[in-house]
């Protein structure tokens, strides 16, 4: 395939979060069917706002949805091997950002799988497009590319 990615390296990411894969990720292939790794992208990407402060599940006014997401494949993963995932911003705008992720083999050197993913932050109450709060922007900064 002529347009297909180039394989991302760990260097092309800023921080790395550990996901667990568990017996259930695996399909009858024997290696994580493809629609488990977004929900590894949301994890790691939820997991770090979290760590960071910046999410409240219950409290925030500004509510991320997902409006886009994308992966292509290389290798698989199965359980019981340990990833990690690799976390890197790439675009900030007014009222989303976008998230560049690789799922890794732990201390894997390139990504098994990588993509996108697009948070557009809304208010919780009337569901229109809100502006990214400047401290939610400055920690998204700091692990941008």
């Amino acid at each position: 395939m002529s347009n297909r990615q180039e394989r991302l390296a760990r260097a092309d990411f800023r921080l790395f979060r550990p996901i667990a894969t568990r017996w259930m990720d695996n399909d009858v292939y024997g290696h994580v069917n493809n629609v488990v790794y977004y929900s590894y992208f949301d994890t790691a990407v939820n997991g770090y706002l979290l760590d960071e402060g910046l999410l409240d599940m219950r409290g925030s006014t500004p509510v991320g949805y997902v409006v886009e997401t994308g992966c292509t494949f290389f290798e698989p993963i199965a359980f019981p091997q340990a990833v990690e995932a690799g976390i890197a911003v790439t675009s900030i705008g007014r009222s989303s950002v976008r998230y560049r992720i690789g799922i890794f083999r732990a201390g894997g050197e390139r990504a098994a799988a990588q993509g996108h993913f697009v948070h557009c932050y809304v208010d919780r109450q009337n569901q229109r497009p809100l502006e990214i709060p400047e401290r939610m922007r400055r920690v998204l900064s700091a692990i941008a590319v």
